[in-house]
């Protein structure tokens, strides 16, 4: 069944976030024009210091600005002004496939699907950088181990979202750790979400990676850490209340092993060190179980705002 036999036929935007990419964005917009000659073709500039934008321009695209440094904020706006039912977003360096976007949009319509994740497949030797390599695996490892294993590739920027999914987005990162918050927030939600593997090739000749394999992998790393602890604090603080017992139990053991032979307390001060950090780690436990109530009344808004958007199904025209 092809997408135009659905209930009505979709409104499909494609999402090129873009930042000095003027040696790449025409042959981007053109493969998408292809692939989808029906979609609407929008790309952000983010304050490019080349022709990105006039390029993207002559080449057919809908040009939009986003004066805010950063991936985060150039998709939070994306999100917030384009109205469609389904959004293919993709970078604007030429190393996804545009022909696989079609195949990718028929699953979402098919299967009323939230996210569809592109698993990178590496078809040039120079499209990964042994950091970034290590880096996803890594990163996306920890996300599957604390928030579900339904995610894989976390990091690939080639993505196809429902009207739902992104209405309901509350993006709050600026960066590039922005594919993080996205894969969280699908899993948070319960979201359908599937799969689809594509080629990942290099960057076209003369173009340069954004990208910065320290920089953004601790950013990312960091973003794990808050958004454990904002959606996951029974677990973060239950963590760190076991961390402060444990060490109160350390220190408390000679003391008692010492009152028992002498009944005396020579160390006073470790005494009320030990103490303390059990108090603290009561604490924690206590500050875990009050922010468990509250994430779970945000999830439950976030859900709402979910359910304010219909699902869009697909119906044979027979």
């Amino acid at each position: 069944m092809d997408y135009i036999t659905a209930m009505h036929q979709p409104k499909i935007a494609v999402l090129l976030p873009c930042y000095n990419e003027e040696k790449a964005i025409a042959q981007v917009v053109k493969d998408f024009r292809t692939s989808l000659p029906d979609a609407r073709i929008y790309v952000y500039d983010n304050n490019s210091k080349d022709q990105t934008a006039a390029v993207a321009r002559a080449a057919g695209a809908i040009v939009c600005t986003e004066l805010q440094q950063g991936k985060g904020h150039v998709v939070r706006r994306m999100f917030r002004d384009i109205d469609a039912d389904f959004y293919i977003m993709a970078d604007g360096d030429d190393t996804y496939e545009a022909s696989i976007a079609p195949s990718m949009l028929q699953l979402a319509i098919d299967s009323s699907l939230d996210l569809v994740n592109c698993i990178r497949r590496e078809t040039e030797q120079a499209a990964y950088r042994g950091g970034h390599r290590f880096g996803n695996i890594m990163l996306t490892s920890v996300v599957r181990r604390i928030f579900g294993d339904r995610v894989r590739d976390m990091l690939s920027g080639y993505k196809v979202f429902s009207r739902r999914f992104v209405k309901s987005f509350p993006a709050l990162s600026q960066g590039f750790d922005i594919e993080t918050e996205l894969t969280v927030h699908a899993l948070e939600l319960s979201m359908p979400v599937a799969h689809v593997e594509g080629p990942y090739r290099g960057r076209p000749e003369g173009s340069e990676s954004k990208l910065r394999t320290y920089r953004d992998g601790w950013r990312i790393l960091m973003l794990i850490v808050k958004l454990i602890r904002h959606e996951r604090p029974m677990f973060f603080f239950g963590v760190l209340a076991a961390l402060l017992a444990a060490s109160s139990v350390t220190l408390t053991l000679p003391l008692v092993e010492t009152y028992i032979e002498t009944g005396l307390v020579p160390r006073l001060p470790t005494a009320v060190l030990s103490m303390g950090l059990m108090i603290m780690a009561f604490l924690s436990v206590v500050t875990g179980t009050i922010l468990d109530t509250v994430t779970r009344g945000r999830r439950e808004v976030r859900l709402l705002a979910y359910l304010q958007y219909s699902a869009f199904i697909a119906v044979d025209s027979e």
